[in-house]
């Protein structure tokens, strides 16, 4: 969506984006880790180039 998360994600794993992305959500607002995995993910795909 924002950074492109989900969708580096959903191709490294092979899953749907839009099942990525409902799982950030369901965590961030469950378990309040949704928002700091994902920036970790973020760091991990720039640097991963």
């Amino acid at each position: 969506m924002i950074l492109g998360v989900s969708d580096w994600l959903s191709k490294k794993l092979g899953w749907n984006a839009t099942t990525i992305r409902v799982a950030f959500v369901i965590a961030f607002l469950f378990f309040g880790a949704g928002l700091g995995l994902y920036l970790i993910l973020w760091l991990v795909k720039i640097f991963s180039k």
